[in-house]
């Protein structure tokens, strides 16, 4: 299923309407993530994107696979950032009074040398409006990450055929990423926030998911060092313990996301219960979401249910290391709109596609519920397709 001419130029249309609306000239597309959503490629690139007209994709590595790759049409080679004003201005784009870049994550040393570029423009914040373009997805898109999901799907169903205990965290990892990766899994997901990365997902056994760390997540775990300290560390697997498994599945660039729990033997009845309240939480905010419904108001009702089940000093994490929010937008990036946290009013709006993950953290380990969804026009409807039910083996 490769991207079509027709959904690059609705993609590109969106934002010329962006474009328009805010008086903005044109912006210059650097992030890969957003270089592959506007041109279905990742090489080494400069994007102008007009308020009208045909976009510009200027290619320092690889140009070959930049024509190969992108259905655009004006696709030309580029040696230094210094030559965007004379390639444009060959195409008919000069005398901008307004520019959008991706401010979010561009590096200040990058914004400067555009100020040198651009001298008497004014550079302005573009991603808002790209992410908000972005966070509804198109049939084709939806298609896609339900892909991804198919594959985590086969390797959740393939864990009974290799856990054991005394294997190492590390080890179980190894054997359900080689499940996903001899059906396509591309590797880590893409994140956009400042210095947060989800390595490919997390393994945490018993007491180790009550390691807390940097990433802006429920679940820690001790990793493998102190330099990369989260998901699967050495711990070996005993009997009679929580395996909390959280995978995103990357398939041609598109997340699935996902958590699902085993167990050797029999969990204490303290976190089937916990299980069980994650379970309902869930549900009760899939029946309570309705087109429209702001992105605080799951999160609101998660926290009510949580105290109210007693969890309060549990819930997406252990006090005080809880994390804010219950869920997530996913897509190109695992942190896309809408994120489902206090605070947020972005309505939740057909083809918005999120994660939902109601955790809870306890010394002897973690356990919760992730599915992937996607906003119809009548409510969320999962993405995910693997039972939920908690596997003994």
């Amino acid at each position: 299923m490769e991207i079509t001419p027709a959904e690059i130029e609705s993609r590109i249309c969106n934002l010329q309407q962006k474009l328009s609306e805010q008086a903005t000239d044109g912006a210059i597309i650097l992030l890969q993530s957003d270089l592959f959503y506007f041109t279905g490629t990742v090489q080494n690139s400069y994007l102008y994107i007009p308020a009208s007209g045909q976009p510009v994709l200027m290619v320092k590595k690889s140009l070959t696979r930049g024509q190969q790759e992108s259905p655009l049409k004006n696709i030309v080679a580029i040696k230094n950032p210094k030559q965007i004003p004379e390639i444009l201005a060959a195409y008919g784009y000069s005398s901008f009074s307004k520019i959008g870049l991706e401010l979010d994550v561009l590096p200040f040393n990058l914004y400067k040398s555009y100020q040198t570029v651009f001298p008497t423009t004014e550079l302005i914040d573009i991603s808002p409006a790209i992410k908000a373009i972005r966070a509804v997805k198109s049939a084709y898109e939806i298609e896609l990450m339900r892909g991804a999901l198919a594959v985590i799907d086969q390797a959740f169903l393939a864990v009974p055929s290799f856990l054991q205990a005394g294997m190492s965290e590390l080890e179980l990892a190894a054997l359900f990423e080689a499940e996903m990766r001899k059906r396509g899994y591309a590797g880590p997901c893409k994140m956009r926030a400042f210095n947060q990365d989800f390595f490919l997902g997390n393994v945490c056994t018993g007491g180790s998911g009550f390691y807390p760390n940097y990433f802006d997540g429920p679940v820690g775990g001790q990793g493998a060092s102190a330099a990369q300290p989260q998901g699967a560390g050495w711990k070996k697997i005993n009997r009679n313990e929580v395996i909390y498994i959280d995978y995103t599945s990357v398939v041609k660039g598109y997340t699935g996301d996902q958590t699902r729990i085993f167990c050797i033997g029999e969990l204490p009845q303290k976190l089937v219960k916990a299980y069980e309240a994650a379970l309902l939480i869930e549900a009760e905010i899939v029946k309570s979401c309705k087109p429209g419904t702001l992105a605080e108001e799951p999160y609101l009702l998660a926290v009510k249910l949580a105290a109210e089940l007693g969890y309060q000093d549990n819930f997406m994490g252990y006090k005080p290391d809880q994390v804010k929010f219950v869920g997530h937008g996913i897509g190109l990036e695992l942190d896309e709109w809408p994120i489902l946290a206090k605070g947020m009013k972005t309505p939740i709006v057909p083809g918005m596609t999120f994660a939902l993950e109601p955790k809870f953290v306890f010394p002897e380990g973690a356990i919760g519920i992730e599915n992937s969804f996607v906003m119809t026009e009548t409510g969320p409807q999962y993405l995910s397709i693997t039972p939920q039910a908690i596997t003994y083996v």
